[in-house]
């Protein structure tokens, strides 16, 4: 244990002085960890205080560390890329000088420039290793790069988490079913769950069907359960499991898992609590993005999105004034990945396009108190319209009728008075008892809808937004004719 206490000790003094992360060293401490875990079954009391965590720091401490990590990423993007070292000439910012108080200086950074010319923030002092693609729902895809020490490091990182927030042990077996493009995560969620000692099948977004008879075959593995038990999709990809699940007799007792985690996608509380009883599992959700991993937020007890502050700087901006947004306001995410974490795309002050609203009234008292909090992701920014009828205040609408086919598609437009008209897709028509239900809720809710719109034929609405469900991978099950014979050269 010697060793991994010096380890941890190198982590820490990297962290402190803001000097490059050995990934040694953090695979060094999960590895203890796994193995730990392999011994007495349960994690220690001090487990809040490895890397990522959330433990909680002396607000003295946690200060001086995230102006040293402000001047510090800062300091890194100004000297080696090209885009931030402009920035910093033509404003005449000293980075030497930033700290929470003036770090307004620094410009906001908008997802479009990082789309346009993605090579403008790759630092000159790192060798890229690895180009990690969003999967551009909203807009073109984002390009990441990625250093061979990035990649250790988050591996490392996720390791620790599958072993101690999912609580991954070798008896189980994860199944991913995200777009198989997406390399990045994909890349992480089988190292981390391996290097734990579960098992990962790669599912891909291939047909519902398919997924969910995969889900109930029997393993037949030694040492494992008998069904694959934890499950990671995207929100809408989950809605559709839930609509073949539903519509397909299948019963939470055919499947055996024990754990679903949703993630990339707003997920509704109806979906939730459909999934939980399509499926016979909780289901969590977080919050991470390509752009500004390893940071990241993740729900308390009582509902808040707590955003880690180890891994980057969180601010909740006012998306058309960019001024801080106020208590119980909505705001979008802006967000600045530190360095040593972040050491080849650098990012400042970067706007995600994610809008969630600060507390207000008293301080959080739950078991993150002592982390930024926010609410769960509301939606994206795409003007005022998104602000005042966010896509969760939507899909807790209309998630949670069975007439409204998964994954639910809807399209919002302003009316001449700035209210919203709401496009849904429903299985049929007439449906008036519907429409009724719908817009008694909606204004219980308080939405500023000027009617709902209801439709049987998707050509005929207004366009509906991208879904990550959309992403369908083929394969031989869906595409051969049924009743086709197989044989070895099949």
């Amino acid at each position: 244990m010697f060793g991994t206490a010096l380890s941890q000790l190198r982590y820490g003094m990297a962290i402190l002085l803001n000097r490059e992360i050995r990934p040694q060293d953090l695979e060094r401490i999960a590895r203890d960890l796994v193995a730990t875990l392999a011994e007495f079954g349960e994690p220690g009391a001090d487990s809040s205080l490895l890397p990522g965590q959330a433990g909680q720091l002396d607000p003295e401490v946690r200060r001086t560390v995230t102006r040293r990590s402000l001047q510090a990423t800062a300091r890194a993007a100004a000297r080696h890329t090209a885009y931030y070292h402009r920035v910093f000439a033509d404003l005449a910012i000293d980075p030497g000088r930033l700290d929470t108080d003036t770090w307004s200086q620094v410009p906001i950074t908008p997802k479009k420039a990082l789309r346009g010319m993605p090579a403008a923030f790759v630092s000159a002092a790192v060798p890229p290793a690895l180009m990690a693609l969003t999967t551009g729902t909203s807009g073109t895809p984002t390009a990441v790069w990625f250093s061979r020490a990035e990649l250790e490091t988050t591996i490392a990182l996720s390791t620790i988490s599958a072993a101690l927030t999912l609580g991954l042990r070798p008896r189980h077996t994860v199944a991913y079913a995200g777009c198989s493009r997406a390399t990045l995560p994909l890349l992480t969620a089988e190292e981390s769950a391996t290097r734990v000692g579960a098992s990962f099948v790669q599912f891909g977004t291939i047909d519902p069907a398919l997924a969910l008879d995969r889900l109930a075959a029997p393993l037949g593995l030694p040492g494992k359960a008998p069904q694959i038990t934890h499950l990671s999709a995207s929100a809408s990809y989950l809605s559709a499991l839930v609509e073949a699940a539903e519509r397909g007799g299948w019963r939470a007792a055919d499947f055996g898992l024990e754990s679903i985690g949703v993630g990339g996608e707003v997920l509704s509380d109806p979906l939730r609590e459909r999934a939980e009883a399509a499926f016979g599992a909780p289901v969590s959700t977080s919050y991470l993005m390509t752009e500004t991993l390893p940071s990241g937020g993740t729900p308390c007890s009582q509902g808040h999105l707590h955003h880690t502050t180890e891994f980057g700087y969180l601010e909740v901006l006012d998306p058309q004034t960019w001024e801080p947004a106020g208590p119980g306001r909505v705001g979008m995410v802006v967000h600045t990945p530190f360095v040593p974490y972040r050491q080849c795309t650098l990012l400042l002050r970067y706007a995600t396009g994610d809008l969630v609203r600060l507390p207000a009234g008293e301080a959080a008292t739950c078991e993150w108190a002592h982390l930024p909090a926010t609410s769960a992701v509301l939606g994206r920014w795409t003007g005022p319209l998104s602000a005042a009828v966010p896509t969760r205040s939507v899909l807790d609408l209309i998630e949670a009728e069975p007439d409204v086919p998964l994954p639910a598609r809807y399209a919002l437009t302003e009316e001449p008075d700035g209210k919203a008209l709401l496009h849904v897709l429903v299985r049929s028509l007439p449906a008036s008892r519907l429409r009724a239900g719908l817009e008694q809720r909606a204004a219980d809710a308080g939405l500023p809808l000027a009617g709902i719109v209801l439709y049987d034929d998707r050509s005929l609405m207004p366009p509906t937004g991208a879904l990550r469900a959309d992403l369908h991978e083929r394969n031989f099950e869906s595409v051969r004719p049924a009743g086709a014979r197989t044989g070895s050269g099949a």
